[in-house]
C-alpha cells in the first residue's frame, strides 16, 4: 500500500480535462486511506482517487474549489456525516463499484447541498427495496443517479411514500413513549395498594386472647405461630376473638384463676399474722 503523502501529490498528473476543469490524476495507488489533501492548496477542480483501497470517505479538508470527486472501484463503507462541511461545492460524486449496503449509509451525502450527480451502481445497496426512491426522497436537489435522470414523477413518489412511513415511526415513537415503564407503574402501584386488604391492629381483647393461647399451645411450632401473629398485628384464622364463647370461658378462667390467687394470698397472710402474733393465754 501506498501513503498518500504531499510528494505523491505533488508528482501525480494533473491536467486540464475534456470539460476545461482542472484535474489531479490518484487512480491506481493502492492508496488505504485519504489524507494530505490539503497539499493540493485547493486549486483543482476534479479529484480522481479511482481504483485504490480507500474504506472510508471522510479526512478531507476544506476544499472550496472541489467540484467532482471520482473515487469508483475502492472499498468504502463508510462516509463522514459531516462531509458537506468540508466539500461545499461538490455536485459529482462517483461511487460505482464500492461496498455501500445500507440505504442508512448514504445519508451522510444530504449535507452535500451541492450534489446533483450521483453514481452507487455495483454496491449492493443498490438491491435493496425502494432504493432508488429512498436516495431521491434523502438528497433533494439530485439530478442523475446511477447514470439516469431523476423524474419528477419518482420525486412525487419518494415523497409520498416516505411521507408515509415518517408518519407510522413518529405513531410507534409516541405509542412507545406513552407506555414506558416508568409512567406504567405508578399506575400499577396504585392499583395493588387498592386492592390490598388493609389490616387493622388488634385490641386488647384480641391480644389478651392470642397470649391465653400461647399459654394453652401443645407444641413449639404453635407458639411460635400466635407469636408471630402478636408481633404482626394480624389475627390467625383460626383463633377466635373475644365475644365468641371458648374465647369468654377462656376470659373467665383467667378471671376466676386471678381471684383464687388473691384469695389465696389474703390467706396466707393472715396465717402469717396469726404466727407471729401468739394469743395471750389467760390466768385465772
Amino acid at each position: 500500500m501506498v501513503r498518500l503523502t504531499a510528494d505523491l501529490i505533488w508528482k501525480s498528473p494533473h491536467f486540464f480535462n475534456a470539460v476545461g476543469e482542472r484535474e489531479l490524476d490518484l487512480r491506481g495507488n493502492k492508496i488505504p486511506v485519504i489524507e494530505n489533501l490539503g497539499a493540493t492548496e485547493d486549486q483543482f477542480d476534479t479529484i480522481d482517487l479511482s481504483d485504490n483501497e480507500i474504506v472510508k470517505l471522510e479526512n478531507f479538508p476544506y476544499l472550496s474549489r472541489l467540484g467532482t470527486l471520482f473515487i469508483n472501484n475502492n472499498r468504502i463503507t463508510r462516509i463522514n456525516p459531516n462531509i458537506g462541511e468540508y466539500l461545499p461545492k461538490l455536485h459529482s460524486l462517483i461511487l460505482t463499484n464500492n461496498r455501500l449496503v445500507n440505504l442508512a449509509e448514504i445519508d451522510p451525502l444530504a449535507s452535500l447541498q451541492k450534489l446533483q450527480t450521483l453514481s452507487l451502481l455495483d454496491n449492493n445497496i443498490t438491491k435493496k427495496p425502494n432504493y432508488r426512491l429512498y436516495v431521491i426522497n434523502k438528497l433533494k436537489r439530485l439530478r442523475l443517479l446511477d447514470f439516469k435522470k431523476v423524474k419528477q414523477k419518482e420525486r412525487t413518489e419518494a415523497e409520498k411514500l416516505f411521507a408515509s412511513k415518517a408518519a407510522e415511526e413518529e405513531a410507534k415513537k409516541v405509542s412507545v413513549k406513552t407506555f414506558t415503564l416508568g409512567e406504567v407503574t405508578p399506575v400499577a402501584e396504585v392499583s395493588k395498594e387498592e386492592q390490598a386488604p388493609k389490616v387493622v391492629a388488634p385490641t386488647p381483647e384480641q391480644i389478651i386472647a392470642i397470649k391465653a393461647a400461647i399459654v394453652n399451645s401443645q407444641t413449639l411450632e404453635e407458639v411460635a405461630r400466635l407469636e408471630q401473629a402478636l408481633k404482626s398485628g394480624q389475627l390467625p384464622a383460626d383463633l377466635k376473638i373475644p365475644g365468641d364463647d371458648d374465647t369468654d370461658k377462656v376470659a373467665n378462667h383467667s378471671k376466676v384463676d386471678k381471684m383464687d390467687t388473691d384469695n389465696q394470698n389474703e390467706a396466707d397472710e393472715d396465717n402469717q399474722k396469726q404466727n407471729e402474733d401468739p394469743v395471750p393465754i389467760e390466768q385465772d
